[in-house]
């Protein structure tokens, strides 16, 4: 997604560390049937999330601290990428089917 759109405050208690984000994409990746060659989360002042047409998927650090359900819809959207580069009718459709699919528990 491009625009990073300030959201509430999330409590230090509720911040995940980068291997659970890092299987949070797995779990997605798998659901969505694409594989990731590699996922980054580092440091994005613009952006919250990028797909490479190389397969690379990078994440904002900052996604460490937002909520569960801001993360999902950031994952999907990236992860769709991998099946369709562009942000055309059948991207927008794959990202509302998977969203609306429900959460992945992750332990």
């Amino acid at each position: 997604m491009n625009e990073r759109e300030p959201l509430a405050w999330t409590p230090l208690e509720e911040s995940i560390p980068k291997d659970l984000l890092r299987s949070e994409v797995l779990a997605w990746a798998k659901r969505i049937k694409v594989e990731p060659k590699e996922i980054r989360i580092r440091l994005m002042k613009r952006k919250w999330g990028s797909c490479s047409t190389a397969g690379r998927v990078t994440l904002s650090d900052d996604l460490l601290s937002q909520p569960a359900d801001f993360r999902k819809k950031i994952i999907v959207h990236e992860l769709v990428h991998l099946k369709v580069p562009n942000h055309g009718n059948l991207f927008k459709a794959l990202v509302t089917s998977y969203i609306r699919r429900g959460s992945i528990v992750t332990h």
